[in-house]
C-alpha cells in the first residue's frame, strides 16, 4: 500500500490548483495545502474511506474561512485588489494546468473576487473540477438541493458580468507582443488601434509602489498612460512575453528583477480589459531574467 506521504502528494497538485483558484494567491494556497497535510497526519488512516475526498474537504473549508478573514484586510487594501499571477517558465509541465487554463487566467479569478466564499468554492468544485453534488455537499456541510442552488446562482452571477473573451493562444499572444511594441516605442496610433473603445485598465501597487489608485476608463486614457510611462523608463527596463496563468502575458523588468506583470482580456480582437501587478510582495515567485532571455 502507498504510505500517508505518498498518498498526499499524488493529490498535491489538485490541492493546489483549487486553493489557487479559491485565494487568488499562491503563497496563501500553499500556506493551505501545507496545513491540509498536517491534518491529514493527524487523523488515523482507519478514519479516511477516500483520500482525494478527504483532502478537498479539509483544504476547501480551510480555504473558505480563509476568505472570510481576508475580506476585512481586502477593505483596508490601497487600490485595486489583482490576483497573484502564476508565471510558467517554459519548461515546467504545463499538461495539468493548461487542461485547466480558462479558469486560471486573471479575468476569471477577478470575476471571482464577486462571489461568497461558499459561492466560490461550490461553484468552482462543480464547473472547474467537476466534482459531483452528493460530495460537494459534503464538502460545504449543505444539501445537495442547496449546492445546486449556489451553483446555479453563482453562475448567473458570473454571467451578468463577463464579456465573452473569445481569443485563441495564438491571437492573445500576437496582441500582446504587438502591444509591447507600441508601449515601448510610445506609438500611440498603434495603441489605439489594439484597445477596444470602452476598455479598462486595473493597477495594483497594494500601496507599495507608484501605481494608478483608480481604474482607468477608455482607450485614449489607456493610451496616454502608457505613453507617460514610457517616457519615464527607467535604465535596465525590459519586457518580455510570458506565459502568466496559463495565457500570453507580459513581464517587465528593471535590472532584470521583476517589476510588474501585464494581462489583457482581448475579445473581438481588441484588449478589453488590463491587469496590472505591481505590488512586490505579490512578485516574489517571479523569476528574474535569465540574461539570454
Amino acid at each position: 500500500t502507498m504510505n500517508r506521504v505518498e498518498t498526499f502528494s499524488q493529490h498535491q497538485p489538485l490541492l493546489f490548483a483549487i486553493a489557487y483558484r479559491m485565494l487568488s494567491s499562491a503563497m496563501d494556497a500553499e500556506d493551505m495545502v501545507q496545513e491540509t497535510f498536517l491534518r491529514w497526519q493527524a487523523v488515523g488512516a482507519e478514519e479516511v474511506r477516500s483520500p482525494k475526498s478527504y483532502l478537498s474537504t479539509i483544504v476547501t473549508r480551510l480555504c473558505i474561512d480563509r476568505l472570510r478573514s481576508a475580506r476585512a484586510q481586502r477593505e483596508e487594501y490601497i487600490g485595486p485588489w489583482l490576483p497573484e499571477p502564476l508565471i510558467a517558465e517554459e519548461t515546467t509541465d504545463m499538461t495539468e494546468q493548461l487542461a485547466l487554463a480558462d479558469s486560471l487566467s486573471i479575468a476569471f479569478l477577478v470575476l471571482l473576487e464577486n462571489l461568497s466564499p461558499v459561492e466560490r468554492a461550490v461553484f468552482l468544485l462543480r464547473d472547474v473540477f467537476e466534482y459531483d453534488y452528493a460530495e460537494i455537499a459534503r464538502i460545504a456541510d449543505k444539501s445537495e438541493v442547496n449546492c445546486r442552488q449556489i451553483a446555479r446562482r453563482a453562475r448567473r452571477h458570473l454571467a451578468a458580468r463577463e464579456h465573452r473573451f473569445d481569443a485563441s493562444s495564438e491571437e492573445v499572444e500576437r496582441i500582446t507582443r504587438r502591444f509591447v511594441l507600441a508601449a515601448t516605442n510610445g506609438d500611440i496610433a498603434g495603441l489605439l488601434g489594439l484597445l477596444a473603445d470602452d476598455a479598462t485598465l486595473w493597477s495594483d501597487g497594494g500601496g507599495q509602489v507608484a501605481s494608478a489608485i483608480n481604474p482607468v476608463y477608455g482607450a485614449m486614457n489607456i493610451a496616454r498612460f502608457f505613453i507617460g510611462l514610457a517616457k519615464k523608463t527607467p535604465p535596465g527596463f525590459a519586457a518580455r512575453v510570458a506565459s502568466v496563468n496559463g495565457q500570453p502575458g507580459i513581464v517587465t523588468y528593471v535590472n532584470s528583477q521583476p517589476e510588474s506583470v501585464i494581462t489583457g482580456e482581448i475579445a473581438g480582437g481588441r484588449i478589453r480589459a488590463i491587469h496590472i501587478v505591481r505590488n512586490p510582495g505579490k512578485l516574489q515567485r517571479v523569476p528574474p531574467l535569465k540574461a539570454d532571455a
